[in-house]
């Protein structure tokens, strides 16, 4: 009986909810990795059980919760199942705690990623989003999925709690032209999610909305299925500065480094300032454009071109592109554990670009930065989001 798309397995007797399972093909022995959820102070001990050609064999189950939690009760971990040599494909898998009478088990997660890959990926750019929750910004979010797709970008995963109405239809439309895949994404069903990203800020059982499981997720989701990986947020663009496309980008880079991991400079446009442009520059007829509030609500990312300065951010957050098949476990700006490191991308050839209400609304209007690389896009993206709409 496999678990419908969307929902976890609860193991009896814990506190643990499994998400998703995958073959592991790096480690020197045959295991599943399977996605969870845990209490970090009950981690358990578990039985696996693997359906292999219509029989059940059983293996012991270690889970590893994840050092990245940022101090809420409950983690992400990664239960990892030994493959028996009895078993020559797990097709399906489940989990019982060993500290409790077994009594059955009803349900099973589909392992995926059986069959590894080297080349020939479906994909050459996949981006992941996570997590979507009470959305409604219809406007930037039908611009950034244009611009994905000028950048390079064949399909898009976004993981989705809660989103308006008409946010939905968008999603639809994108769904249904086979490049968006939407992950239900329903933790808050089982857990009191945080809406913030420490304690202190939004009490709760699990990190914002459970955006670490749902990235581990999507890294082992998109294994095989795609050369890089985009791990960012709606409100967010890695945009090259030299070239214009990613395509492009990526072999600027690859040719000094080949760890697989380049991480992106976040730039903050914010969404409360609307400036002309300074007086050696002409106002852009794009950053004027929009398309009516009743039809698309929403922030038109043309309209903010001016950022601030990051030499005066405390906190500089980065974002990025990797190779997936070298990633064990990834951070929100950063990798836990991969077999490579992340370089650090120059900002002249590459930067992140957010926009997203002020990180530093003390500045003064005169201490913002002009860029408007965005309007390098404006000729194509304005007529590409007007037939979206």
């Amino acid at each position: 009986n496999p678990v419908p798309k969307g929902q976890y397995l609860k193991v009896n007797g814990t506190t643990t909810f499994l998400v998703s399972a995958f073959q592991e093909h790096r480690t020197k022995t045959r295991e599943v990795r399977v996605i969870a959820i845990s209490r970090r102070s009950k981690t358990g001990s578990y039985l696996c059980l693997l359906c292999c050609e219509g029989r059940i064999h059983t293996s012991k189950g270690i889970n590893n919760v994840l050092s990245t939690h940022y101090y809420f009760a409950y983690g992400t971990s990664h239960l990892m199942c030994p493959v028996p040599d009895s078993c020559d494909r797990p097709s399906h898998i489940s989990a019982v705690s060993t500290d409790v009478e077994f009594t059955g088990v009803g349900q099973f997660l589909r392992v995926e990623n059986l069959e590894p890959r080297k080349e020939a990926f479906p994909h050459n750019f996949t981006v992941c989003i996570s997590t979507m929750f009470e959305f409604s910004n219809v406007l930037q979010l039908v611009q950034s999925f244009e611009m994905l797709k000028f950048l390079g970008a064949t399909r898009v995963l976004v993981y989705k709690s809660s989103a308006s109405a008409k946010t939905q239809h968008v999603l639809d439309y994108y769904a249904q032209t086979g490049f968006l895949e939407v992950i239900p994404w329903a933790v808050s069903r089982f857990l009191n999610v945080s809406r913030s990203w420490l304690p202190q800020l939004s009490p709760g059982d699990i990190h914002y909305f459970g955006q670490l499981p749902a990235l581990n997720d999507c890294i082992y989701r998109c294994m095989y299925q795609t050369r890089y990986l985009a791990l960012h947020d709606l409100d967010e663009l890695i945009l090259p500065q030299t070239v214009s496309s990613w395509p492009e980008l990526l072999p600027l880079l690859e040719g000094s480094h080949r760890e697989g991991c380049f991480s992106f400079e976040n730039n903050v446009f914010p969404t409360n300032v609307i400036l002309a442009p300074p007086k050696s520059e002409v106002l852009h007829p794009a950053s004027r454009w929009h398309p009516g509030s009743q039809r698309a609500p929403g922030v038109n990312i043309l309209a903010h071109l001016y950022q601030e300065p990051s030499e005066k951010s405390s906190n500089i957050k980065r974002k990025l592109i990797v190779n997936p098949r070298g990633v064990i476990s990834p951070d929100i700006h950063e990798l836990a554990q991969a077999e490579f490191i992340c370089v650090k991308v120059d900002r002249n050839l590459g930067r992140m670009y957010h926009t997203r209400s002020p990180l530093q609304p003390e500045l003064t209007p005169d201490q913002l930065v002009y860029d408007d690389r965005l309007l390098n896009y404006s000729s194509r993206l304005i007529p590409a989001v007007a037939a979206v709409l």
